[in-house]
């Protein structure tokens, strides 16, 4: 597998960084998760560009995490690609038809296929999924994809507190991207600080984690937020960019 990191910023942008969104990749299928404000222009970057996406998972709902949707249909239909699937959990679909309701000219562009999933198995480009429901201030779901071979497995976490049932459920893992917005010392609820991820991870089986979603708070302090997490981890731990691309 192979993830690029096309945004890893947040609501409140900070240079050099997209809202949310990553682009999975096997052999044989391209996936985008999520989709926020600048993360189009970041795929169009991408060997896959917007052209070789024609499915899109959402964790949930929040703006900077769909706000390029609605211009990723229209660049596709624009390119002459004629399917979009966008999957995510309960609202996704209204969330669709709204977006329809305001821009009724891009309706019949493409054949839109919507489905809604929950914390159970599914499968979306040619990647087996297990989704998992997190703690945010909506519905979000946690994502676990497992390649060809039923190995090398890859976890994401959405926006979420850090808490037990999350890294065990990413435990084995090759690779974990976990939601780290704040550094330790802004008192935050519905996203976790570097502290609480380490104490997460503690005991746990996951080769490496990768720190993204940050706030520009977090954004000012990356070394510390490593560091915090080592405190409580023996794996490997970055905090992610904007185009950096992992292979395992």
């Amino acid at each position: 597998m192979r993830v690029t990191f096309l945004g890893t910023g947040s609501a409140m942008p900070v240079t050099g960084r997209a809202q949310t969104g990553l682009l999975l990749e096997s052999d044989t299928n391209a996936l985008l998760i999520d989709c926020g404000s600048g993360v189009l222009s970041r795929l169009a970057e991408t060997e896959v560009g917007y052209e070789g996406v024609s499915s899109v998972l959402l964790t949930h709902l929040h703006l900077d995490h769909v706000s390029d949707l609605m211009p990723l249909i229209k660049a596709r239909w624009l390119a002459g690609k004629d399917r979009l699937e966008i999957v995510g959990p309960e609202g996704t679909a209204a969330l669709v038809d709204g977006l329809f309701d305001v821009h009724d000219y891009l309706e019949d562009r493409l054949e839109i296929q919507v489905r809604e999933v929950g914390p159970h198995e599914f499968g979306i480009a040619g990647f087996d999924v297990l989704g998992y429901e997190v703690r945010h201030s909506m519905p979000t779901l946690a994502y676990r994809f497992t390649n060809d071979q039923g190995e090398n497995d890859f976890v994401f976490s959405g926006d979420t507190e850090a808490f037990a049932g999350l890294t065990e459920f990413a435990d084995g893992a090759s690779v974990l991207v976990h939601d780290c917005s704040f550094p330790d010392d802004v008192d935050v609820s519905n996203h976790p600080t570097p502290s609480k991820v380490g104490d997460t991870l503690t005991g746990r089986d996951i080769d490496r984690v990768v720190l993204t979603h940050l706030y520009p708070h977090a954004d000012r302090v990356t070394d510390d937020l490593e560091a915090r997490v080592k405190d409580h981890f023996d794996g490997e731990v970055q905090v992610a960019e904007d185009g950096l691309v992992i292979e395992f």
